[in-house]
């Protein structure tokens, strides 16, 4: 994958589908609470750089952590959250990154929903991530997700 990818290429499609899957996968073990099953969706030292904190976080068990308590917190609330990844552009490889990481910049959105209430969009984001392929798997090396109602 080192190697520049045509758009039109069956290579670059079949790229493209295994990022979806992959960005499918990690949103529903996001959604479903799977804190160990959704940081092992990044690497060991995986930088995640949310606007909602202050600094990014970085390894699986501090994403983990996160993972857990943010989920603990929407269930005592009863509150179900679904984050919706659309729009993927899959970028060529990293330039010069032996690894073969691709660029992936896609549009999410958080929607909120509790019993008996209407769900309602709580967040609209840019998410950009940086995935390498680790045994066969694509992995998160670093994702960077900025808000478009802040600066």
């Amino acid at each position: 994958m080192s190697q520049t990818v045509s758009p039109a290429s069956a290579s670059y499609a079949a790229l493209c589908a295994e990022v979806r899957r992959f960005h499918a996968r990690q949103m529903q073990l996001l959604d479903s609470g799977d804190a160990d099953a959704w940081a092992a969706t990044f690497t060991e030292d995986g930088l995640f750089a949310p606007p909602s904190l202050p600094e990014p976080v970085r390894g699986r068990a501090a994403l983990a952590e996160g993972v857990r308590t943010a989920h603990a917190a929407l269930v005592a609330e009863g509150e179900v959250r679904r984050h919706l990844l659309t729009t993927e552009v899959v970028e060529e490889p990293v330039a010069g990154d032996a690894d073969g990481a691709v660029r992936v910049r896609s549009y999410v959105q958080v929607v909120a929903t509790r019993k008996d209430e209407e769900p309602r969009l709580i967040l609209m984001c840019v998410c950009e991530d940086v995935l390498v392929s680790e045994d066969g798997e694509w992995r998160v090396r670093e994702r960077y997700v900025t808000r478009d109602d802040r600066p």
